[in-house]
């Protein structure tokens, strides 16, 4: 027992040294955000509590990046990226469905492109695609921003296997009762789906919420920039403003960061209450 204590003991100590680690730059930026790019990189080095906590806190870095646009930027990632969990889990969520409980000709080659488009790094297409896109006359638009990322192969391949976890015989008993496809989709399987459909959304929001290179491409006005081009900017030939940037940074980090920790315990929740209904 004593053993067992000690073991359970030092492993937690671990951990709280692990996860200091990884929050250390974390902190880092956030209170680069509240004092002036001198005052970061003097104290910099050597690493000290100096280095973590401002000594001289200021606001001026929020100020200069609302002055610069950013919150115009931060509300056209919030508009694409909402956009894009929207519809492309409703789509994804269908076309899952059809490669799961649908029988059809061909389904195992649909299946198959659909893995291997997921396997293709999107920086591969990008630049061919932006072309095929400014030669439909879709450049420079929020639809050009939010198309991309409607279409993701691991958001179907994801919400596929769980449907194929759902038992049969929940969609016979529908069947039964006179449901059609779409109505045994939308009161037996995506109810039993949560967790994947929360996972599926986190993976849509993501890709577009850090999107840089497609942006860069197929948008040339800056009232349409994203917030990670907005940042990029900031980085000038002969100068850049820092401060601007750690707080821009900050900001554009912190949304996903609350997103993931606010659908925490819905994940717990909907895993407990997941499972056969036979």
């Amino acid at each position: 027992m004593h053993a067992s204590r000690t073991f359970r003991i030092t492993m937690t100590a671990v951990a709280v040294i692990v996860s200091l680690l990884f929050l250390a730059p974390v902190l880092w930026l956030v209170a680069s955000t509240f004092r002036t790019a001198t005052e970061t990189f003097a104290n910099s080095s050597p690493v000290g509590w100096s280095t973590l906590w401002p000594q001289h806190w200021t606001t001026v870095n929020l100020s200069s990046a609302i002055d610069n646009g950013f919150l115009r930027s931060l509300g056209n990632s919030i508009v694409v990226a909402g956009v894009t969990v929207v519809v492309g889990l409703a789509i994804s969520a269908m076309a899952a469905y059809a490669l799961a409980v649908i029988p059809f000709r061909g389904r195992s080659a649909v299946f198959t492109i659909v893995v291997l488009s997921f396997l293709v790094s999107f920086e591969a297409i990008a630049i061919p695609l932006s072309q095929s896109f400014s030669d439909w006359g879709l450049s420079n638009s929020l639809v050009a921003l939010i198309l991309p990322g409607l279409g993701n192969g691991l958001v179907v391949f994801t919400l596929r296997q769980f449907f194929l976890g759902v038992p049969p015989s929940l969609a016979e008993a529908a069947k039964l009762d006179g449901a059609g496809p779409f109505r045994t989709f939308w009161s037996v399987y995506l109810p039993l789906t949560k967790p994947a459909l929360i996972g599926a959304g986190l993976i849509l929001f993501l890709f577009q919420w850090q999107a840089y290179l497609w942006p860069l491409l197929i948008i040339s006005h800056s009232s349409l920039d994203l917030a990670p081009v907005t940042i990029s900017k900031a980085f000038g030939g002969f100068s850049t403003d820092y401060g601007r940037v750690f707080a821009e940074t900050a900001i554009l980090a912190v949304i996903p960061a609350g997103v993931l920790l606010a659908l925490q315990r819905y994940f717990v929740t909907s895993v407990a209450s997941t499972g056969s209904k036979e």
